[in-house]
């Protein structure tokens, strides 16, 4: 017998599995992802039987679910044999069965695209591929530590239309020494190549990171905030006049196009995370809890096989912590969020003279059916506009 879920707010949304594959051919210097070189090559067999045994585990905490999307994240699970990544899915369909038109996505990297491996992914299950390419200029690829070249990065997004309907690919922007000018030539190519998604980040510095150590002692300069400001305007509006718009302040797609699995995330979905690092959100019997499992691939596949999963962390999340990551997560989408979700995880509504002051100010407005949504100007200033919402 199939045990309803426990109701919640979002239910909704859908429920998704996030995979993590932690192995990649090299770390790239403004990464703090949870990604890993290893030498020697990986057990994937091995590694295989512990996603497998993880999934079962978690599965077994959420019955009565059905997976409306996974992604395939790292790392870099282009990496997987395709006989691996056809496990992995088969065990997520075995654990909770899929719900109908379910999104299967596959990060990949430009080097380790094969037009042979494609075909193993698609026949594997994977309808969605997303590449890395991250800059169309073979100086600023070199800088990023990227092993690809441009040629290689075009290749690869021409080898991935050819086996599947739905792509997309990831560019960084606000480079050290990009103008605006440059970047919107280099988007306009891009968009030239993308037949309906792209995913836009600004070059974050983080801690940890080479790039963090290069800019502190000032050898690594990023654009100052006019810049990347400047450099933001460009892409909103080059990608908005191509028929691409922001879905989400990094997403652009075509209507109908955008990532179902990201969408699951900003709307405040359930998922799963399995693999070392990942992270999840399950609504369990005492209520939505953040999970985080141990980070060292090596340590996460012993605790796997000595108690059956690798969660290292349960983070029972209280209702106002919950209304606060909505919020967050929501106002990032362009759609915004639904006020009355809202108020019932908050067990308040939002303060009707904030709404209103932030309107005045130009930086939030009700969408249809009473939505509230971050306008162009209120996207860049996110964090102020949540903790002025929160407050």
């Amino acid at each position: 017998m199939v045990q309803e879920a426990p109701d919640h707010p979002t239910r909704d949304v859908g429920f998704g599995v996030y995979l993590h594959w932690p192995f990649c051919a090299s770390k790239c210097p403004y990464c703090d992802f949870n990604s890993h070189v290893r030498h020697a090559p990986v057990d994937e067999a091995r590694f295989l039987a512990a996603f497998r045994r993880e999934i079962a585990h978690v599965a077994g905490l959420t019955p009565g679910r059905r997976v409306s999307s996974i992604f395939l994240g790292g790392g870099t699970p282009s990496l997987m044999r395709p006989e691996t990544v056809a496990g992995l899915l088969e065990a997520v369909s075995e654990a909770w069965g899929f719900a109908p038109g379910i999104e299967v996505t596959l990060e990949a990297n430009p080097t380790s695209v094969e037009a042979t491996r494609f075909r193993g992914y698609r026949s594997a299950g994977v309808n969605r591929v997303s590449l890395g390419v991250q800059a169309l200029n073979d100086a600023d690829l070199k800088a990023l530590g990227r092993l690809h070249s441009v040629a290689e990065a075009i290749e690869a997004v021409e080898t991935a239309a050819a086996h599947f309907e739905r792509f997309s690919f990831d560019l960084i922007y606000a480079r050290p020494g990009q103008t605006p000018q440059a970047w919107e030539k280099e988007l306009r190519e891009a968009i030239a190549r993308a037949a309906e998604h792209l995913s836009l980040y600004q070059l974050t510095i983080e801690p940890g990171t080479p790039f963090f150590g290069l800019a502190k002692a000032g050898k690594l300069v990023p654009p100052d905030d006019e810049v990347a400001r400047a450099l933001y305007d460009v892409t909103q509006e080059v990608c908005e006049a191509a028929g691409l718009p922001a879905y989400e302040i990094s997403n652009h797609a075509r209507t109908g196009a955008q990532s179902r699995h990201n969408l699951l995330y900003w709307r405040y979905g359930e998922y799963a995370g399995i693999g070392p690092g990942a992270h999840g959100r399950l609504v369990l019997p005492g209520g939505r809890t953040g999970t985080v499992t141990e980070r060292a691939p090596e340590a996460w596949l012993e605790r796997v096989e000595r108690e059956g999963h690798g969660i290292r962390e349960w983070e029972p999340l209280s209702l106002p912590d919950q209304a606060d990551e909505f919020l967050m997560m929501g106002l990032r989408l362009a759609e915004g969020i639904d006020p009355a979700r809202y108020a019932v995880l908050k067990g308040s509504p939002l303060d009707e003279g904030r709404l209103a002051d932030l309107a005045a100010e130009g930086l939030i407005a009700r969408r249809e059916g009473g939505r509230i949504a971050a306008t162009p100007r209120g996207a860049p200033v996110l964090n102020a506009l949540v903790a002025a919402l929160a407050a």
